[in-house]
């Protein structure tokens, strides 16, 4: 049976915008206020689906979504801020003088 691949992007992502919502929404209400769709839909592709370019099915991508939880979230953002500038990660805790150096 030859199955046609959903490739990831911006159709993908507009379809999937009803899920990133109620996700958000959870996020939301577990008082995680300044989350945004296009935060999770970027965590998602840099982290669940950063070696993937295309699934088979809708529902693998619905899964996904749902299956992100706060504390994957934060670890990604956490990994991305400190490899987008490591020298400047810690800067705040050094400021406030909670790293002893």
């Amino acid at each position: 049976m030859n199955e046609e691949k959903i490739i990831l992007g911006d159709k993908v992502r507009a379809e999937l915008d009803i899920v990133l919502n109620m996700k958000m929404e959870e996020f939301h209400l577990l008082g995680y206020d300044r989350v945004t769709k296009d935060d999770i839909w970027e965590c998602l592709m840099n982290r669940t689906w950063k070696d993937v370019k295309e699934k088979s099915h809708m529902y693998e991508l619905i899964n996904d979504v749902l299956a992100l939880s706060v504390s994957q979230y934060m670890n990604y953002l956490s990994l991305h801020a400190y490899q987008e500038s490591p020298e400047s990660f810690f800067k705040q805790f050094e400021e406030d003088g909670n790293v002893k150096g």
